[in-house]
């Protein structure tokens, strides 16, 4: 169901952002911030939960897996969906889903149980990001499209920080059950004003007829002059998204085994969030300006030294803090940057079919960062080593999108690929309803 937008609510190509826009933005920041409260959840209860059940810590594995398979399967089939039958219900669908499932995860009882549900909220919290990113980029002014996409999808980041400030005074009031009773609670109260004012984007609409006789599959991806791109995306989301679960995953352990007190090795963590959400920010306007391959570039090899530089031994409180900040800021700065520059890249029909897949391809780095940091650990690896071998992806990113030069040109425009997020045919690309 589409929410009908008067004419001159969102006529395509004008530059202005009013308090319509700002509304509807607000709306789809708020729905990512409990996406990134919700997706973040299970590792702030996890400690709690494992007192509490008297199980081990490794019992929590397939918990944690389960949701990542959950979010790697949503990300893809729900952004495919969308391309199919829209962004707003599958958002509204999407929100509904893991808003249930996350409630229903606060009265689990066993393992068995904790797996099945959190597999279950992760198909709905996968489909969140793709087509947030993509409703945005599709309901922007043209002059702010891609800081719009970057500051508006910063609120995943915003919600996996105060999960963890929400976390820690609710736990010893409450439970560890009352975080996922707010975190299912919010979005489902957000889904009123959500059905009432999210509209659809024009660009979906106009293409509503064609769409009903195409399908969207992942070939679709590599045609079109696409391959190489989407290729490079895939490894940029996957090297990205390994190094950000690798260090979220065991900052605050290595600090802590370097001498510090726990309170400053949490702190220390939370710098790296704190660095990816200032970072987004910051970022976005400046790739409006100058481009996504110039920024990106700078965002990923800077990520690269602050790793090599946190790990060092004796190195000075305020140094570890700015090098934290700094590691955020590239990594989990970056990768809004990578969602926004595939919403750039593909056409219409495929956006967040594209957008979903890489964020799915980038789900498998998640699950692999922490196991390959565990690893690491138990083969007795130092700190300093652990965060030299972090800084490896994050560099294979930096070469990545400068390989991405080559596709979209100096400033990483999306150029022969498909109609451009106003409608507008590439070159290359043929129109009418068998193409792709």
């Amino acid at each position: 169901m589409s929410a009908p937008i008067p004419e001159r609510a969102d006529p395509v190509g004008d530059g202005r952002l009013g308090g319509r826009r700002l509304g509807v933005f607000a709306l789809i920041g708020a729905c990512l911030v409990m996406d990134g409260f919700d997706v973040q959840a299970i590792g702030y209860v996890a400690p709690a939960l494992i007192r509490d059940w008297g199980i081990r810590s490794a019992d929590m594995a397939p918990v944690f897996g389960a949701g990542l398979l959950g979010l790697f399967l949503g990300s893809l089939l729900l952004g495919m969906a969308a391309d199919r039958l829209g962004r707003r219900p599958v958002l509204l669908g999407a929100t509904a889903f893991f808003s249930v499932f996350t409630l229903l995860t606060g009265h689990a009882g066993s393992l068995a149980e904790l797996v099945a549900l959190r597999f279950l909220a992760g198909l709905g919290l996968g489909a969140i990001m793709p087509n947030a990113t993509a409703l945005v980029g599709e309901y922007s002014p043209g002059r702010l499209r891609v800081a719009s996409m970057m500051i508006v999808t910063n609120g995943f980041l915003v919600g996996a920080m105060l999960g963890g400030f929400l976390a820690a005074w609710l736990i010893p009031a409450r439970g560890w059950r009352a975080v996922f009773t707010v975190g299912g609670i919010v979005p489902l109260a957000l889904l009123v004003p959500m059905f009432l004012w999210l509209p659809e984007s024009r660009q979906f609409l106009a293409l509503r007829g064609r769409r009903e006789r195409i399908a969207v599959p992942i070939p679709r991806l590599f045609r079109r002059g696409r391959a190489a791109g989407t290729a490079l995306l895939w490894v940029a989301n996957f090297t990205n998204v390994l190094t950000a679960y690798f260090v979220a995953s065991w900052l605050p352990t290595v600090v802590r085994d370097a001498g510090h007190p726990t309170r400053t090795a949490v702190l220390v963590g939370t710098a790296v969030q704190a660095g990816g959400a200032i970072g987004t920010l910051a970022m976005g306007l400046l790739m409006q300006r100058t481009g996504f391959v110039p920024v990106l570039t700078a965002c990923f090899a800077g990520a690269a030294l602050n790793l090599a530089l946190v790990g060092q031994p004796g190195l000075p409180l305020p140094l570890l803090f700015a090098a934290a900040f700094l590691a955020g800021w590239g990594i989990f700065g970056g990768q809004p940057g990578l969602n926004a520059l595939a919403a750039t890249y593909y056409p219409t029909d495929l956006r967040s079919t594209g957008i979903g897949a890489a964020l799915g391809v980038g789900r498998f780095g998640a699950i692999l960062g922490p196991v390959v940091a565990g690893a690491l650990l138990a083969r007795q690896w130092t700190g300093q080593e652990l965060f030299q071998a972090a800084a490896g992806p994050a560099l294979v990113s930096t070469a990545v999108v400068l390989a991405l030069r080559r596709v979209l040109g100096p400033r990483g425009e999306a150029a022969g690929t498909g109609p451009d997020l106003e409608g507008r045919m590439q070159p290359g690309e043929r129109s009418g309803p068998t193409a792709g």
